[in-house]
């Protein structure tokens, strides 16, 4: 399967761009707030089914945690970095035809 024509989720690319560092589900929630600026808010169910199929394509793993600890951390794989940057990429082509359509009309 291309790794180039896939388009993703605001949920998936902020989850993405978050594991740069490895974080735990609750970090995952608010390094995604944060990003966002508060605009995008992860619900627990979205999050955790987002990283269920995030490990089963391998764009994410799961770091070997604490015995006793129910806190498991992920971190972005480097198929997860390229399909970050990929999509990094596709936005900005959405960015520049809006721009020019648009900004050709106002004129």
């Amino acid at each position: 399967m291309s790794t180039e024509n896939i388009a993703l989720t605001e949920a998936v690319y902020y989850t993405l761009l978050s594991l740069y560092s490895p974080l735990h589900g609750y970090g995952i929630m608010q390094k995604v707030e944060d990003l966002s600026a508060g605009r995008v808010k992860l619900a627990a169910g979205t999050l955790y089914g987002a990283i269920s199929t995030m490990l089963e394509k391998g764009w994410i793993s799961a770091l070997p945690g604490e015995k006793n600890s129910r806190k498991k951390e992920y971190e972005i794989t480097a198929l997860g970095k390229e399909i970050a940057g990929n999509e990094l990429l596709r936005l900005r082509e959405l960015l520049a035809n809006g721009e020019l359509i648009i900004k050709g009309v106002e004129k």
